[in-house]
């Protein structure tokens, strides 16, 4: 096939997968199988003539279905954007205003922030694990701003450039760098990034969602105090060989109006520093991992979409995969190759979807343990 796509059944739906543009949709099987059979160069006039008789509907309007598709899904999925030209520095620049060093286990690294805008980009999620200056340290990453363009290089190599707008790219490819390093695993050995939190007992693992202001992170914060141990928070890897949830050691954002609710839990954040986030128009602390063994990766075969509802009692229901695969994928990074498509859509096939929404602490906390224990 010229342009590469993957099919997949889930939930009486169609799947596909793109792989010129990387993207997923999701349709009905007769949708699937016109996808297929124009991706297969068949000629419009059979698929036209195909859908007429199996329909029992005039040939004109097989045709106008078909064109739809065609334009609608097919030529709009598998044609290549237009890459525009950015102007910047070949070699990293010599000035910048802070220097810093963090540490994984025997992992050390070095960053140098031209300003205080990209320090504000990586920094305070990781601030937990700086350490005095060292000379000795495995990478070293320059971050600086060229005509609101970002520009990384690691060890004096370049990575890439990202334009202000995109800016959450930049930082999910830069925690992707680290993700390599602490686990010693290529781009290409990772299943996906989820934007999740990751939580754990001693057998398996879990995937929090939420739409931002659902309370996810306060949600994990009191599962952390309660015993379980949190993976990962927005940022959660899943290597393709195991499928396994892996950690990652960024800090849970928090914001105000979550602490009285977590400062009973968390007398620390009492005097933790506050970060003004003006692009997100918000304000947050953050709070560290409870979790030390940077190694530590476990299956998962639950997500569960939580919200915070005040007043509320726990709802708590099967969703269907459908839905949970619509509302995963677009906040997502899976990787683009066949192979591993295949691997996470067969993944997903067997999860576990649930949602879930609460007022009170211990139930929710309960429902949690239950799932993690396959008591439901």
């Amino acid at each position: 096939m010229d342009n590469l796509l993957i099919r997949e059944e889930i939930d009486g739906k169609s799947v596909i997968w793109f792989a010129t543009t990387n993207k997923y949709i999701v349709v009905e099987h007769l949708v699937a199988d016109i996808l297929i059979s124009i991706n297969h160069k068949i000629h419009f006039d059979i698929i036209s003539n195909d859908l007429s008789d199996s329909l029992n509907i005039p040939l004109k309007e097989a045709n106008n279905f078909i064109n739809d598709v065609y334009i609608n899904l097919y030529k709009k999925n598998t044609s290549k954007e237009k890459s525009v030209a950015i102007n910047f520095s070949e070699k990293p620049v010599t000035n910048y205003k802070a220097l810093k060093f963090y540490k994984i286990e025997n992992l050390i690294f070095r960053i140098d922030y031209q300003s205080d805008f990209e320090e504000y980009l990586i920094h305070p999620k990781f601030s937990h694990l700086e350490i005095p200056k060292t000379e000795n340290f495995t990478k070293h990453y320059q971050i600086y701003t060229e005509n609101e363009n970002t520009i990384l290089f690691e060890n004096q190599k370049f990575i890439g450039v990202w334009h202000r707008k995109d800016i959450h790219y930049f930082q999910g490819k830069f925690s992707m760098l680290l993700v390599q390093m602490m686990h010693q695993k290529p781009e290409d050995e990772w299943l996906g990034v989820f934007h999740a939190s990751g939580l754990a007992n001693d057998k398996k693992a879990i995937l929090l969602l939420g739409d931002s202001g659902n309370g996810k992170s306060t949600s994990l914060s009191i599962l952390q105090a309660n015993g379980l141990t949190c993976l990962a928070d927005d940022f959660v890897p899943v290597d393709t060989s195991k499928q396994h949830v892996h950690t990652f050691p960024s800090a849970i954002s928090i914001k105000r109006n979550s602490l009285p609710v977590l400062l009973p839990l968390y007398p620390e954040l009492e005097n933790t520093a506050e970060f003004h986030f003006k692009r997100l128009q918000k304000i947050v602390r953050f709070l560290p991992p409870n979790n030390s063994d940077y190694n530590l990766n476990l299956p998962c075969n639950d997500i569960v979409f939580i919200k915070y509802i005040p007043n509320s009692d726990l709802d708590f229901k099967v969703i269907s995969k459908v839905e949970a695969f619509q509302q995963l994928v677009p906040d997502s990074w899976i990787s683009s190759t066949p192979e591993n498509v295949t691997t996470f859509l067969n993944w997903f096939k067997h999860l576990n979807c649930y949602q879930l929404s609460y007022s009170n602490n211990d139930k929710m906390v309960k429902t949690i343990k239950k799932i993690l224990n396959d008591d439901i």
